[in-house]
């Protein structure tokens, strides 16, 4: 059926914008007072610091200007995802964008001044005006930095350098969108269809063993045929790392990378180490799926494809609520009652519609409702999907209702583990609660996929980097083959004997986006480790763990994500989370071998 226009969706089937702002004028009002607010900020510089009462003065004005600055440019965003195609729209979103970047240069003084001064007279200032403690966390963040804050002419020269850096992302950002072109290959039916990295995933995911092969091997032949360039681009961002880490006086690029958060760079090397030795049961599952498919050698084009027929694809959105409810009963009934909320007052813009931005978020301001953009189209995954997006929402609808504006924000190393701990539940539900075999085999290896992409292959990815990053600081080229050869022996030593590590496979890492962003992907792997962490004393029924759950959810921004997380029994400097998540994940695979 042809997708509907926006203005034949029924209202009650979107998201509530007007409790934003109930006409343009509203906004146009609000883009005039930030500018204005702005105005204001900038009028402290040079005096920030003058006084205790110049600090908090100069604060109030700040928080005030970006409150309603998120305010404005989430409105333009939010509604111009709607219907990208409408010019008004677009006027909009590129009005805010380019708002943004003059605010950006206008304001680009304060840090430099803040750090010009020692910390020691804003402890000061903090005991003499005690409505500074509203903002004392975040000073002492600020502060942080001082040790890795240059001169203001030598700042000046890193910001001009800017321009020159991030060429490797560059590249490998317009190759592998703009450029790209992996050619044809024949689909199920014999009708030859052009490879994408947006079909890909289906391909592998094929019953036909013949697609899965001519799919992963024309993926990877296209990758090859570029692999010098790529490995220069590469080159290109592990010297960008380092130069940065060691003028800004840092002892290596993984400690740059994890300074925000404050998290130690054991904290890196724990995950490692702790996934290797839990790689037999990742060898386990490799052979139980290499028996279940029937093959004589299973290669890394079968490690996709799902173990049995089973799908569910017709689930009215009435029907997908209520699973996603009765799934996240253990939370308990204020959960319940504050998650009623975003279907009440209109938080979810339901379904897609023509021009609508494809996808799913969650996104909201402190002044606004935490909302959230679905494309439901009745699949169990769209379920999920839902059950995700509203762990997001209802992580920053606690956040905002218990912290103040300064400390409401969460970091991005907390940010998956609200909406990955509701997935989780989700699918122990769907799995308690199957009426087959079939869907329970279908429930287990959902979540074992999920372990086995999450954790021990996100941790492959941050074992790369690392590795990649130390060969350069011991002087050891970093060549295509330097690069391919360590990325194939990764891949050999965590999927192990029972896979075939394809010749091919050597040049997945060329296709990784998120390696021109140093040192993130480890996050993906701890936040899943504690989700499961949570969810299993949830789902155990443990004492006062829902409670210190919705403590967790409250905490926002307040403290360090380690800090935060030890408050719901989770301590990621141990060994601990990540060998639970492991638990369940074995757990589960032995439930799986006697389905199967």
């Amino acid at each position: 059926m042809a997708l509907p226009k926006r203005n034949e969706i029924p209202e009650e089937d979107t998201w509530n914008l007007k409790a934003m702002y109930p006409s343009s004028d509203a906004w146009e009002k609000d883009i005039n007072e930030v500018s204005a607010l702005v105005d204001k900020v900038v009028g402290f510089q040079g005096t920030i610091l003058k006084s205790s009462s110049n600090l908090y003065e100069f604060y109030k004005a700040y928080d005030q200007m970006e409150r309603l600055l998120d305010k404005v440019c989430l409105y333009a965003m939010m509604i111009c995802d709607t219907d990208t195609t409408n010019q008004e729209y677009q006027r909009m979103r590129s009005r805010v964008e380019k708002m943004m970047e003059g605010i950006s240069t206008k304001l680009s003084f304060i840090n430099a001044e803040m750090l010009s001064s020692p910390y020691s007279l804003v402890q000061k200032y903090i005991e003499e005006d005690s409505r500074l403690q509203e903002f004392a966390f975040d000073l002492e963040k600020t502060f942080r930095y001082q040790e890795h804050t240059l001169s203001k002419r030598e700042e000046e020269l890193i910001a001009k350098a800017a321009n020159a850096l991030g060429t490797g992302d560059d590249v490998f950002y317009n190759f592998n969108n703009a450029d790209i072109f992996l050619g044809n290959i024949l689909d199920e039916n014999g009708e030859e269809v052009e490879l994408t990295n947006s079909n890909y995933t289906k391909f592998m995911n094929s019953k036909d063993r013949r697609v899965r092969k001519d799919a992963f091997q024309a993926m990877y032949h296209y990758y090859q045929s570029f692999k010098n360039t790529i490995s220069a681009a590469y080159k290109g961002q592990i010297k960008e790392d380092f130069f940065i880490s060691n003028v800004r006086n840092y002892s290596s690029p993984l400690e740059m990378s994890l300074y925000s958060d404050k998290i130690d760079t054991k904290v890196y090397r724990n995950l490692i180490e702790t996934i290797h030795n839990h790689l037999e049961d990742m060898y386990d599952y490799m052979l139980l799926r290499k028996k279940a498919l029937g093959l004589e050698e299973m290669h890394m084009y079968d490690i996709y494809v799902d173990m049995v027929e089973e799908s569910i694809d017709d689930i009215p959105f009435e029907e997908g609520k209520r699973i996603v409810f009765e799934a996240l009963k253990p939370l308990g009934d204020t959960y319940l009652k504050d998650l009623e909320k975003a279907f009440q007052e209109r938080w979810i813009d339901k379904f897609p519609n023509v021009g609508k931005k494809s996808g799913a978020y969650s996104w909201g301001s402190y002044d606004t409702y935490p909302y959230v953009l679905l494309n439901y189209n009745g699949t169990m995954d769209s379920v999920s999907t839902m059950a995700h997006e509203l762990g997001h929402s209802m992580h920053s609808y606690y956040s905002n209702q218990n912290q103040n504006s300064s400390n409401a924000s969460y970091p991005i190393f907390l940010a998956e583990i609200a909406s990955t701990v509701n997935e989780v539940l989700v699918n122990d539900y769907l799995y308690q609660h199957a009426k087959t075999k079939q869907e329970k085999i279908l429930y287990l290896t959902e979540f074992l996929e999920k372990v086995r992409t999450t954790i021990y292959r996100q941790t492959m990815f941050a074992e790369f980097e690392m590795m990649i990053h130390d060969k350069y600081e011991k002087d050891i080229p970093i060549t295509e083959e330097e690069l391919s050869s360590t990325y194939y022996e990764l891949n050999q030593k965590y999927y192990g004997d029972n896979v075939i590590s394809d010749p091919e496979i050597r040049y997945e890492w060329l296709r990784i986006p998120h390696f021109y962003t140093p040192f993130y992907v480890y996050k993906y792997a701890t936040g899943l480790s504690s989700a499961i962490a949570i969810a299993s004393d949830i789902l155990k029924g443990k004492e006062g763990a829902a409670e210190a759950y919705l403590n967790f959810l409250s905490s926002g921004g307040s403290d360090y994500p380690l800090n935060i997380l030890k408050k719901v029994g989770v301590d990621m400097t141990t060994k601990e989370p990540i060998e639970k998540a492991i638990e369940m994940f074995h757990q589960k695979l032995e439930e799986l071998k006697e389905l199967i």
